[in-house]
């Protein structure tokens, strides 16, 4: 079933507009909103832009039965809940939102994805795992094809997997780290297999926070949960939880390093910072240990969900972030400051290698209304500028984007928002009132001013699969008369699963460039790239490449490296 949504209300533009000036021409250019959507169907508490049918999938939990999308006749029968008191749930609770026209497609699942995570699989699908109740254990399979449905397993995962993470390894399988009350990591079985065991996994329970309260009683707050894991550039995984990373082998059950605290606050649901694997720069030829970065930003002091919970006492957010340099020998946190406090963000990486901080709140903690001021203004953090000018404020949106909200980023260079439900349920006359409204966010390098400088990536010419270490080709069509090598830019970007401020799965990579023809038509030029090495820089799978020429991006096309 299709739905056209139709927004009677006037398009929503907020942009800032100066003069252009800089590398790129774009500075004092601080983007723009735009409305696309009055009903996304379902609160995008999870979304991920699917390759091949270049959707978004998004979903929330069947816990409440009700969404604001009826199942069509084609999906019947409804879910039956409850036979012994004939209770039914009849309402989709998942759909695939088209990005050129705000469509809906209809999607039908079952177990409850409450609290979920998901990751792409080499062949392009979503691997959907955990859940709540009779969710937490099952594993999920959509295919992407334009009639495809969900196929779900729910004894596939050997512990309840509530709030854990989902990474993909150098080979393209996944393994699942944590969740509530699993202190364990296991990989994900094949379609169909169930995992027998778990495997204990004691820096998870040595993060959790509890407070005392005397006589042998404890105040639960936990701050660990949906914990950052970054697949690092030597195979390895880089896990975050509270405040403590560490660089683990997962293979060989082994902590290969141990990194400093991260002072300031707590990180981790519910105190739900944001972090990044920052873009990987690679070359031609490329050295034996290549560089990463890990960026974390916010988060809330580790007993506000305390005072929030039994005080409704919202503390302020932090206002700092961490940047560390996985592969040095000593390496430190190094300390910066946002230009205002935020819990429970996103961070989306641009195709220029950007950051883009966007959602959250300036107080308080995750969870159903613990947190108060929305934090409206995005924030660009330029990763490669001097520390001290990394940070620009852009311009600002109008809808609270707090719990529950999610950001995708499109081919198109656009940032898709949605998403935010910070109530136990479907409401709508409450303060910060359960969000349907879809938007795009336009960053700084879609300044019209720039659109000359926009290339365009001929699909039909270009090499769409590529190989490990090999050279590949990409065409595009040019109103420059050449192109400068030096102003280049190819850039792959593995779409990320988000939910909760966590982007799982989330990189990109700077590729280097071989040569540059000019001119192999008129108004064309041949770029000639080098693939990534190998499957612990990129893992296997489809990922969206770029063309940035003086940092304005083109359209990205999918390709598929195996």
């Amino acid at each position: 079933m299709f739905i056209k949504i139709i927004c009677i209300l006037p398009l929503l533009l907020v942009s800032a507009v100066g003069a252009p000036g800089g590398r790129g021409g774009h500075r004092g250019y601080k983007g723009k909103w735009e409305l696309v959507s009055q009903n996304s169907g379902v609160s995008a508490m999870h979304a991920i832009l699917l390759p091949k049918i270049n959707k978004v999938l998004m979903y929330d939990a069947t816990i409440w039965r009700v969404s604001k999308f009826p199942l069509p006749p084609q999906k019947m029968p409804c879910h039956m809940v409850d036979p012994v008191n004939k209770i039914q749930d009849c309402w989709c609770h998942s759909v695939l939102f088209d990005i050129e026209t705000s469509q809906l497609q209809a999607l039908k699942i079952e177990t409850d994805t409450w609290c979920s995570s998901g990751g792409l699989t080499v062949d392009g699908n979503l691997v959907s795992t955990g859940g709540f109740r009779k969710g937490a254990n099952t594993a999920r399979y959509l295919s992407t094809c334009e009639n495809c449905d969900w196929k779900e397993y729910p004894t596939a995962l050997a512990e309840p997997r509530w709030y854990a993470t989902q990474v993909t390894l150098p080979d393209g399988g996944f393994v699942v780290v944590g969740g509530r009350d699993a202190f364990s990591y296991e990989y994900i079985p094949r379609e169909g297999l169930s995992n027998k065991k778990a495997i204990f996994f004691p820096f998870l329970r040595d993060t959790s926070d509890n407070l005392p309260l005397g006589n042998n009683q404890f105040f639960r707050i936990e701050n660990n949960l949906y914990p950052f894991v970054h697949l690092a550039t030597d195979g390895n995984l880089f896990i975050f939880a509270n405040n403590r990373s560490m660089l683990f082998n997962p293979a060989a059950n082994k902590v290969v390093r141990e990194y400093p605290a991260l002072s300031g606050g707590s990180r981790n649901y519910p105190s739900s910072g944001m972090s990044v694997l920052l873009p990987i720069k690679l070359y031609v030829d490329n050295p034996k240990v290549i560089p990463a970065d890990v960026l974390v930003c916010g988060g809330a002091q580790w007993d506000a969900y305390f005072f929030a919970e039994t005080k409704k006492q919202f503390l302020p957010a932090l206002l700092d972030c961490g940047r560390l340099s996985l592969m040095k020998p000593n390496a430190m946190w190094k300390k910066e400051v946002m230009p205002s406090p935020r819990v429970m963000g996103d961070m989306t990486i641009l195709p220029t290698g950007d950051v883009l901080m966007i959602n959250g709140a300036k107080t308080g903690t995750s969870a159903w209304g613990f947190a108060e001021e929305p934090n409206f203004v995005p924030v660009l953090y330029k990763s490669k500028a001097k520390r001290g000018n990394r940070f620009h404020e852009l311009a600002v949106g109008t809808i609270p984007r707090m719990y529950h909200s999610s950001s995708v980023l499109l081919p198109d260079g656009k940032v898709l928002i949605a998403g935010s439900n910070t109530n136990n349920g479907y409401f709508y006359d409450v303060k910060y009132p359960t969000e349907l409204r879809v938007e795009k966010f336009s960053p700084p390098y879609l300044n019209p001013k720039l659109a000359k400088l926009r290339q365009e990536i001929m699909v039909d010419t270009s090499n769409k699969v590529i190989n490990y270490g090999k050279r590949f080709r990409v065409n595009v069509r040019s109103k420059e008369l050449g192109l400068n090598k030096a102003d280049l830019k190819v850039t792959m970007f593995a779409p990320a699963f988000t939910t909760h401020g966590i982007s799982m799965n989330q990189r990109l990579l700077m590729l280097g460039t071989v040569d540059v023809i000019n001119n192999v038509w008129p108004g064309i030029h041949s770029i000639i790239a080098a693939a990534p090495p190998s499957g612990k820089v990129a893992p296997p799978g489809y990922y969206l490449l770029y063309v940035v020429y003086k940092e304005v991006p083109s359209v990205a096309m999918w390709v598929q490296i195996k």
